[in-house]
């Protein structure tokens, strides 16, 4: 039998993913989820930030990294830099401070080509999801009426979805070129 909750929960976790990849990308503002995926080399083992260390935003524009063991900190400064962010840390004995520069038109630009192929690989991701749906329908042999309602529920979530993905794109594209 189709299984329609299946097709929806696999795009909804399409969605999911590029939300979370849209976070990555900075406005301009301090955004904690910027370091998401940065790794500190901590005693030999590579560690998340957000393991070793607190990240709040004291500031509009600036994260403040504070570190749970102190001798963490050089850790965390070399990782900050070698995860090459386009700041540099300020290290004041105690935390570590990152302030965000201000985002050139350009660098604003470049930002929204990376939102923008982020949108896509989304929208591939999710025509997959269809393909498969597809595949599995015609493979169950239903009867041609009933393939062809099943075929045309897949092809109304997947406009559903791309929406949701052309939205987002433009909602992260205005955030990134409003100044």
């Amino acid at each position: 039998m189709f299984n329609e909750n299946e097709v929806k929960s696999k795009m909804e976790k399409v969605i999911q993913s590029l939300e979370s990849r849209f976070t990555t990308v900075r406005a301009g503002r301090a955004n904690p989820n910027i370091l998401s995926g940065i790794m500190v080399d901590y005693y030999g083992a590579p560690t998340p930030i957000q393991s070793l260390a607190t990240v709040s935003v004291p500031e509009a524009r600036q994260l403040m990294i504070k570190p749970f063991d102190k001798s963490a900190l050089k850790d965390l400064e070399r990782a900050l830099y070698a995860a090459e962010l386009g700041m540099a840390p300020t290290n004041n004995g105690e935390v570590l401070i990152l302030t965000i520069p201000e985002l050139t038109e350009e660098t604003r630009k470049n930002y929204v080509k990376q939102v923008k192929e982020m949108a896509e690989e989304a929208r591939i991701a999710l025509r997959n999801v269809r393909q498969d749906a597809n595949n599995g329908i015609k493979k169950l042999e239903f009867s041609d009426d009933e393939e062809k309602v099943y075929l045309e529920q897949v092809q109304k979530l997947i406009e559903k979805y791309n929406q949701i993905v052309e939205d987002k794109f433009k909602e992260k594209e205005k955030e990134l070129l409003s100044i």
